[in-house]
């Protein structure tokens, strides 16, 4: 049983690691590689692979006899018998229990050995998916960052159409505060020159420092107390610097969390945090190979926690059985060996000869109150396992319908953020031309480029949550695949 079920285990982890280190042989740092190195180095994995063995040591010992006991007195005077003087007596005896102990209790064991390598099984299948799940942590926030580095070249693009929408009034309003003022007075004119060339010189150069000095101009002053086209494309371009501040900010804020997550992904792989993830731009969808109507039965047919219990509900079964027979008289049989010297007085014929005496001893187990107590004790525990074995599986049925509405809900959002995205994206490029034309508000095209950066970000996240889903999924059927 033991040779067995190290065969087993064996098999299990050569062919788990085959398939892994045969699919990521094509990328060298990909999510399938970052798997085999997790499964071969994870300490949790690691402490319930050395468990299982230490419990396939204890079958063995459970199947052992008790060891023979050997017993020798010497006598520091001879002792006078009618055949000799006897000088020591020793005695060696095997006790031997009830037909049926031995094997319940190797059955026992074995079975908890089994149970042990479920937990093994189960905590592989964890790490598994908890890489998974780590890695397209890490993929959404480099995807977050990557769109806010676009959102900030966008921004960049607009600010400088409105430094030309800034201009192209001033200008104008120049021209005709100037041709104004020409007949009357000279040095009005030269003033509100000048004003406009200090306006046209502070936006040309980012200086926005001067605003209070070219707002209190003269051309800035006259006319009526509406505001004027340089007012408006001041305060667009404060909007855009401040939106291109926020999003610095938050550039650096994803930075730090995808420190945090880095080093969670390598504590799963047992390397030092700081060590770099790859992480492409895109990925395959992974998704399952059957129904979802079928998933619950491949659960409750493969999922390791109900597989163990059930291990551990036949080794009570096997114990309860070792408990009854233990409940029978057990026999010992043995030798005792007499050491005798001769006598000079005697004249037996039997004088100096030694004497060997065949031994049979039997336990009386009269007090039945503990074999009672056993039994109950495993019946019991029996029950217990059974009701663990209803609340794990109502557990995982829980998890299985909260997975399926993950699942749906992904699908469902990669095909409408998809759609939603390609609108967006057209309407952008009418509303940069607009724009370009004077034809549309920078309201606008800041809330129409937000909702293209949005809907990209929400399709990566939507992807990234149907494969971690999927990877619950099988991770609840026991099952490594990665397609």
């Amino acid at each position: 049983m033991k040779t067995l079920l190290f065969k087993k285990s064996l098999l299990a982890f050569l062919f788990t690691w085959t398939i892994l280190a045969g699919w990521s042989q094509e990328i060298p740092d990909s999510l399938l590689r970052y798997l085999e190195i997790a499964a071969r180095n994870n300490p949790a994995v690691l402490q319930k692979f050395n468990e299982y063995q230490a419990a396939l040591q204890k079958v063995p010992q459970a199947g052992s006899l008790s060891d023979p006991e050997l017993s020798a007195g010497v006598f520091l005077k001879p002792m006078e018998l009618v055949s000799g003087n006897q000088v020591a007596d020793i005695r060696l005896m095997q006790m031997f229990p009830w037909f049926g102990v031995l094997k319940s209790a190797r059955d026992e064991m074995s079975l908890m050995a089994n149970a042990r390598y479920e937990l093994f099984r189960d905590a592989k299948l964890q790490v598994n998916y908890d890489v998974q799940r780590a890695w397209y942590e890490i993929f959404k926030i480099q995807k977050d960052i990557s769109i806010s580095e676009k959102n900030i070249e966008i921004l960049k693009a607009i600010e400088r159409l409105a430094i030309v929408k800034f201009q192209a009034p001033i200008s104008s309003g120049t021209v005709t505060n100037a041709g104004r003022t020409s007949g009357n007075a000279p040095s009005s004119q030269n003033s509100g020159s000048g004003a406009a060339g200090m306006q046209s010189m502070a936006v040309s150069q980012g200086v926005f420092s001067n605003t209070a000095s070219m707002q209190s101009s003269p051309l800035m002053q006259s006319g009526s107390m509406e505001p004027s086209p340089g007012m408006s494309g001041l305060s667009d371009l404060y909007r855009i610097q401040i939106e291109t501040g926020e999003l610095q900010n938050s550039i650096e804020m994803l930075k730090n969390q995808q420190n945090t997550i880095t080093a969670k992904f390598n504590s799963y792989l047992n390397r030092p945090p700081a060590t770099p993830v790859f992480v492409p731009d895109s990925f395959p969808l992974d998704t399952l190979e059957m129904s979802l109507s079928s998933v619950p039965d491949s659960i409750l047919a493969n999922n390791p926690m109900l597989s163990m219990l059930k291990f551990e509900g036949r080794s009570i079964d096997a114990r309860k059985n070792m408990v009854k027979n233990m409940g029978y008289p057990m026999f010992g049989f043995g030798l005792n060996y007499s050491l005798i010297r001769k006598n000079e007085m005697s004249v037996s014929s039997m004088n100096g000869k030694d004497m060997v005496m065949p031994m049979v001893s039997v336990t009386l187990p009269v007090y039945r109150k503990k074999y009672k107590a056993m039994i109950t004790e495993a019946e019991l525990l029996k029950t217990a396992i059974s009701n663990n074995y209803d609340a794990t599986a109502n557990t995982l049925q829980t998890e299985y319908y909260q997975a399926v509405q993950l699942y749906k809900d992904a699908l469902r959002r990669i095909k409408l953020y998809h759609n939603q995205f390609l609108l967006a994206s057209k309407s952008l490029d009418l509303m940069l031309k607009s724009f370009s034309t004077s034809s549309s508000s920078l309201t606008d095209l800041l809330r129409i480029r937000q909702q293209v950066l949005d809907y990209e970000l929400r399709q990566a996240e939507a992807a990234a949550d149907l494969n971690t889903t999927t990877a619950l999924l099988k991770r609840l059927m026991a099952s490594l695949q990665i397609n």
